[in-house]
């Protein structure tokens, strides 16, 4: 099915927006902290024309869901669920910044896996955003795009998530990383070591994100924070600086500092070797303090680890769940994510390869 077939009209624009891997600097973004992420291949793509009447009618291909909204009703007591969650959660950010959205139809098609920690929530914002921007000749620049969509998923997805996804979807490419200090928005695309690529594979164990632990250590690094008498974990550099919290306190909080000091490290430029020792590092700082990985993510990156030409790997995105990433030697990618994920699904899993493609 196409827009055409759906709405019996052709499309008015089309956007995309990548989802996107993150290398380093997991769960610092809520604590105000360095993040190192880099778009991936896959991109959510919208298509979007005005509707002929007083709704909203929105359509996921991969889903085959349609929702009908009607945008005088579409107050904050009336929040749909599902993939239409974040495409209103858009339309009423940019009401509420004083843009009037009039009705429109949206074709939503995607190839970023959905549950893979890859955002595709954020890829889903980032085009609505983008293409309401095209359709509509809105004045927004790609951060004021990157905040919109945040807000989008805080306030209508139940999600209190940071900043990285969005301003990874909306800024980052494939061809570099994305260092970014989410307090700030400082940003500058660096890039990746040299002679090396990236091995995304999918643990095919899923995990959603607003019923996961990821409120939960939100709330932790919050107390930690108060604690510590800090506005966020980003303003403490020592780890010995957490050892006199209580648990779990203060495993949640060493894992902010130490990974926010591996970002900072990566950022000022280090060898491949010394990249992928930094991964290796934090997904065990994920795995023991964090606590958010699970007994088929580490195996899937002990298997990886122990691979050759894998430099480094770790869980990416929020955990619970979803998918890895690895550095490998450039060139060895496809043959590396074909003989790790044979050995991977032979333990009883259904991983499948994200990247390369």
């Amino acid at each position: 099915m196409d827009f055409q077939q759906i709405f019996n009209a052709a499309p008015t624009v089309q956007s995309s927006a990548p989802g996107r891997v993150n290398l380093l600097g997991e769960h610092t973004d809520y604590n105000d902290g360095f993040v190192l992420p880099t778009a991936i291949p896959q991109e959510t793509t919208v298509y979007l024309g005005l509707s002929p009447n007083n709704q909203h009618h929105l359509y996921s291909a991969e889903l085959e869901e349609w929702v009908d909204i009607t945008d005088s009703n579409m107050d904050s007591s009336l929040k749909p669920q599902g993939f239409a969650s974040y495409v209103v959660g858009c339309i009423r950010m940019l009401e509420q910044v004083g843009h009037s959205i009039p009705p429109v139809n949206i074709f939503i098609t995607s190839a970023v896996p959905i549950g893979s920690g890859l955002s595709s929530s954020a890829a889903l914002e980032v085009a609505t955003l983008r293409g309401l921007r095209s359709l509509l000749h809105l004045d927004l620049d790609d951060v004021k795009i990157a905040q919109l969509g945040q807000q989008a998923e805080i306030q209508y997805a139940g999600v209190n998530c940071g900043i990285m996804d969005q301003m990874a979807s909306s800024l980052a490419d494939p061809q570099h990383l994305l260092f970014l200090d989410t307090r700030t928005l400082e940003r500058q695309k660096i890039p990746l070591p040299q002679d090396t690529e990236v091995v995304v594979i999918d643990s095919g164990i899923p995990r959603q994100l607003a019923t996961s632990g990821y409120n939960q250590r939100r709330a932790e690094c919050e107390e930690a924070a108060r604690l510590l008498q800090v506005k966020a974990l980003r303003d403490v550099t020592d780890p010995e600086t957490v050892e006199t919290l209580p648990e779990p306190l203060r495993r949640r909080a060493r894992h902010v500092v130490t990974e926010d000091n591996r970002v900072l490290e990566a950022r000022q430029g280090v060898s491949a070797e010394r990249f992928g020792e930094l991964m290796n590092d934090s997904h065990a700082s994920l795995r023991d303090d964090y606590e958010v990985s699970v007994t088929g993510l580490d195996q899937l990156v002990e298997l990886l680890q122990k691979t050759p030409d894998v430099l480094g790997a770790r869980l990416t995105g929020a955990g619970f769940g979803g998918a890895c990433v690895a550095l490998v030697t450039a060139g060895r990618g496809e043959a590396i994510a074909h003989e790790v994920l044979e050995n991977y699904n032979k333990l009883g899993y259904s991983g499948h390869i994200l990247v390369p493609e």
